[in-house]
């Protein structure tokens, strides 16, 4: 095989990708460290029992905590535990607030496919936004399967928002996350909007988890090239059955593509052409704007699934945070 190329298989045929030559030397670099594992790689372990749920998530959160440890190091942020009505949350403040966020805060939603990324390695991208932007981050730490499937963590993001829009006027609250973080995140707001409540004054879904059915486009056509997810048919489908539990995936609070964004609040969307949910964040971003949503769908050459997390030193990600700021920025008035 050509170096610097990953083989594809799938079924009987095979392709050769080339790393793209158009993106930055730090992301071929780590496109080359950390190649596409096989489909069939992937597709081999599936945890199906208590047990070996509990042993992929200590594993993988285990990895993601050291991590997450040198982050917070890295960049200077301070993290402070909270309990808010009897939710975990790690409040973030940066070494420096930028003045246009003086009197705003960001309310973060983790993501890891609903199963992975409980206790300190929720706050990876809370770091990022709150370093970034320079703005106060509360990241909330939500209860997750197998002890508890949904709606359990839909709950503990409606218990956090009621009492800091308390503490804060809802125009002064911004929200985000990433993967599941933001399909969690469409979902409760589309909430909002039913219950008549105050929504946030902008949020930002990074490439949403909108849709947990096997149905987007790019879930095929990037499958074993996106070198985060590989394939829906492994422990990404298993995690949306694990945390439906008993209630269909199309049901809106689950897959809140199938659900309505009308009066959303303004909405930044991140994306990749390698991102195995390329197709649910252009899904929700063509949704949003039939609704008259004001959107802004951030599009990054070579990203495979939130890869401005996975590799957030490269400018690519250093870009991701620096649009979102000026896309945040606007709204602050």
């Amino acid at each position: 095989m050509v170096q610097g190329v990953d083989k594809v298989v799938a079924g009987e045929q095979a392709k050769e990708v080339p790393i793209p030559q158009s993106i930055s030397a730090e992301l071929k670099a780590a496109l080359a460290q950390y190649p596409s594992p096989s489909v069939e790689e992937a597709r081999s372990f599936v945890p199906t029992t208590a047990a070996q749920w509990r042993d992929y998530v200590q594993a993988t959160n285990k990895m993601q905590k050291t991590k997450i440890k040198n982050m917070r190091k890295h960049y200077g942020v301070t993290v402070e535990m909270l309990d808010i009505t009897g939710v975990t949350v790690r409040k973030i403040t940066p070494k420096s607030l930028s003045p246009e966020f003086k009197d705003h805060v960001y309310i973060d939603i983790h993501g890891g496919a609903y199963v992975l990324f409980a206790g300190l390695p929720s706050i990876e991208e809370g770091i990022l936004v709150a370093h970034r932007l320079g703005i106060v981050v509360y990241s909330v730490d939500y209860r997750m399967p197998p002890a508890s499937p949904f709606p359990a963590a839909l709950d503990d993001v409606k218990h956090v928002y009621r009492v800091l829009s308390q503490q804060y006027d809802a125009n002064h609250i911004f929200m985000g996350g990433t993967s599941a973080g933001g399909g969690l995140l469409l979902a409760f707001v589309q909430g909002l909007i039913e219950n008549g409540l105050a929504t946030p004054r902008a949020i930002y879904a990074g490439t949403p988890w909108a849709d947990l059915t096997k149905t987007g486009d790019s879930l095929y056509t990037n499958e074993g090239i996106d070198r985060i997810l590989i394939t829906y048919d492994g422990t990404l489908g298993a995690s949306a059955r694990l945390y439906a539990g008993n209630t269909p995936l199309t049901h809106p609070k689950l897959s809140p593509i199938y659900g309505d964004f009308t009066d959303f609040p303004p909405t930044f969307l991140v994306t990749g052409t390698r991102d195995m949910f390329l197709s649910d964040t252009v899904r929700v971003n063509r949704k949003m704007r039939d609704a008259g949503v004001t959107t802004v769908l951030d599009v990054y050459e070579g990203l495979s699934h939130a890869d401005y997390l996975v590799s957030h030193q490269t400018p690519e990600s250093q870009s991701v945070y620096r649009q979102l700021k000026r896309f945040l920025v606007g709204f602050t008035n």
